[in-house]
């Protein structure tokens, strides 16, 4: 298989000279020419690329990693002892940011608890095990619960726990689980008046008070795994029942993760400044560093730092290339845009203004650079499958800009035949496919082409649908075009 010919076009190429430009008079008679750029109003960053460069972080000392390994032989002995409560330890090691290290050992003792068929009687730690068991992919009826969900209203102040974890794996529900919907209503009810009922009273447990308050400001389930990671080793140090050496063990480790992350972010800067495109493009947001946190959110595991660097490049151009679309284009330069990433051919670039060249070209070389290593990584050409998806994500964008420039408001079915596509969560997902699988299975890649996997379109779809639900007022007030909500509206 012959290598592909990447070309490396620099961005300084395209940078105009602002002195020869933005001196000039525009002569009236040509007002009518110009084109009426619109305004996202968005502020520049709050990150200032010397500061993060500066970032330090001592953790990759071999006195910690030596301390690390120490404290983890001492963690797979307590996971060991049967006498321990094993399913407490592994909640509290998941919570603590520390349960990567122990796959094995956590999957050999849920296998085991699913082997006996465990009979518990105590709501607390039925809860426990039910969420465990579910959160590792386990079959797990809510039966278990038959009888508990209906008594919550009865519930003294010491059974408190066991309705909030109770609460906590209510929302590992799957489709038609009537039960443990029942069962998060009442929960949640019971864990409000609690809190209510001893707003005033000193003697309650106010580690248990703060424990509920977490859990009803957002459920652990969709809590982004480093910031609760941040927040419970703050909150596992003042409870009577921490255990020094694990609490020792997550500090020193949240700070040798966090150094990887710091490296990623410094790399990632490095190349977003040398793209010029936030320079050169002042009209789009420039929010490097907030794409790069997504991308912790997505996988925060040190050893996936390849994954993240190219997935915040993935986010830093949907972002620049949404807004292009969005606010700085007009209608034939979005069209000619569009074209030239349909075919891949720069023949009628010319007729763009300079930083939308500038953004052609930094998304050309960056897909280039990918397939590239993919190539050397694992001798497999996935250019086609990248281009193919940025090919579906414009399309997708130029379809919206119709939209705008027409005042056109579609039905929510025509609404969201695009917007699981524009909401770009199938170009991310194809590049995460080819950043984590190695090896890459051939049969599957069929999948990443014109027909995605439902596995990508829903996620896509409950994107759309949450975005829109967050930020389609902000939207509307830029004079973008309908979201879902009010093309639902206007249909209804």
């Amino acid at each position: 298989m012959a290598m592909p010919t990447i070309i490396i076009i620099s961005a300084s190429t395209f940078i105009s000279k602002p002195n020869l430009i933005w001196k000039l008079e525009v002569p009236k008679s040509c007002i009518s020419n110009v084109p009426v750029r619109r305004s996202g109003n968005y502020q520049p960053s709050i990150w200032d690329y010397n500061h993060i460069q500066s970032l330090k972080n001592h953790y990759s000392d071999e006195k910690f990693m030596r301390r690390r390994d120490e404290l983890k032989m001492e963690v797979k002995i307590m996971l060991s002892d049967r006498n321990m409560n094993q399913l407490e330890i592994i909640d509290n090691l998941q919570r603590l940011g520390l349960s990567y290290h122990f796959e094995d050992e956590i999957c050999n003792i849920l296998n085991n608890l699913c082997d006996k068929n465990s009979k518990r009687e105590n709501l607390y730690a039925k809860a426990l095990e039910f969420r465990l068991l579910r959160q590792h992919g386990f079959n797990i009826s809510q039966d278990i619960f038959d009888g508990f969900y209906e008594n919550t209203a009865g519930f003294s102040n010491e059974d408190i726990k066991g309705v909030l974890y109770l609460y906590e794996a209510s929302f590992l529900a799957i489709e038609g689980e009537k039960e443990l919907e029942l069962a998060r209503n009442l929960t949640e009810k019971h864990l409000r008046e609690y809190l209510a009922d001893h707003q005033n009273k000193n003697y309650m447990d106010q580690n248990l008070v703060e424990l509920v308050h977490h859990a009803l400001e957002l459920p652990l389930h969709w809590r982004m795994l480093r910031i609760e990671t941040k927040w419970f080793i703050n909150y596992y140090k003042k409870r009577q029942d921490m255990i020094p050496f694990l609490l020792e063990f997550a500090s020193i480790d949240f700070n040798i993760v966090q150094e990887a992350h710091v490296e990623d972010l410094k790399y990632v800067a490095r190349w977003w400044k040398e793209t010029c495109l936030a320079e050169n493009l002042p009209f789009a947001r420039d929010r490097l560093v907030e794409n790069f946190f997504w991308t912790i959110g997505v996988n925060f595991l040190p050893q996936y730092g390849y994954f993240r660097r190219i997935a915040t490049k993935v986010n830093a151009l949907i972002t620049t290339i949404d807004d292009v679309y969005d606010v700085f284009g007009t209608l034939d330069e979005l069209q000619i845009f569009t074209d030239a990433i349909q075919r891949w051919n720069i023949d009628e670039l010319d007729k763009l203004p300079d930083n939308m060249k500038m953004c052609y070209f930094a998304l050309d070389n960056f897909i280039n650079e990918v397939a590239a290593d993919a190539f050397e990584e694992q001798g497999i050409f996935i250019l086609p499958y990248l281009r193919n998806a940025w090919r579906d994500l414009c399309k997708s964008y130029l379809r919206e800009a119709k939209w705008y420039f027409s005042q056109y408001i579609p039905s929510m079915e025509e609404y969201m035949d695009n917007a699981w596509i524009s909401i770009s969560a199938p170009v991310f997902l194809v590049h995460a496919y080819f950043l984590v699988a190695n090896p890459v299975n051939k049969e599957a890649l069929h999948y990443l082409e014109n027909n995605y996997h439902d596995i990508i379109s829903c996620s896509a779809l409950i994107l759309r649908l949450a975005n829109d639900l967050g930020t389609s007022s902000d939207e509307l007030k830029r004079g973008d075009v309908p979201k879902s909500i009010q093309c639902y509206m206007n249909e209804t």
